[in-house]
């Protein structure tokens, strides 16, 4: 993994070979709820903006299309020599360590010659300290002073209510 400051383009956009172009398949588990799915394809969308990079597509591991097969032949088609299957997952857990691994291979076999490989989980990258902390400063300004909505919390009837802890009866 390289890393790269914040705001700045990506410093890689070629894999290994001089030749080798590089395509990014960047995928979530998938939800029958097709805001969830929706908040992915803006993901990709920011993505592919601030890397600049070219070849990028979303796929949900299950329940949703596209499917990672999908999004790994598109890659392919726009002429990546190596695909980059990236979770959007924070834990490696058995999707990472199992079940992406297997579809990316089972993808792969189907474009001879194309080089792959399954990048990291987001894990405890540093930077999940600044994300969930503007999280929370966010909601308690909306709670305590009516701050905006966060672009999550906004337009749902989720996220931003405080709740106080109620006796339930057994």
């Amino acid at each position: 993994c390289r890393a790269r400051g914040r705001g700045g383009s990506s410093s890689w956009t070629r894999a290994s070979a001089a030749d080798d172009v590089m395509g990014v398949v960047i995928v979530d588990h998938g939800s029958r709820r097709k805001a969830s799915n929706d908040l992915l394809e803006e993901f990709v969308r920011m993505y592919k903006e601030q890397t600049g990079r070219p070849i990028v597509e979303l796929a949900h591991m299950e329940i949703a299309e596209p499917d990672i097969e999908h999004a790994f032949g598109k890659c392919v088609e726009q002429g990546a020599t190596t695909v980059a299957v990236s979770p959007f997952f924070l834990s490696p857990g058995r999707h990472w360590q199992e079940d992406i691994p297997t579809l990316a291979a089972e993808a792969a076999a189907k474009h001879p010659g194309i080089a792959h490989f399954v990048a990291a989980p987001i894990g405890l990258h540093p930077l999940m300290v600044d994300i969930v902390d503007s999280r929370l400063e966010t909601c308690l300004n909306r709670l305590t002073g009516g701050g905006a909505a966060c672009d999550v919390c906004d337009g749902t009837d989720f996220g931003c209510k405080m709740a106080r802890g109620v006796a339930v009866d057994e």
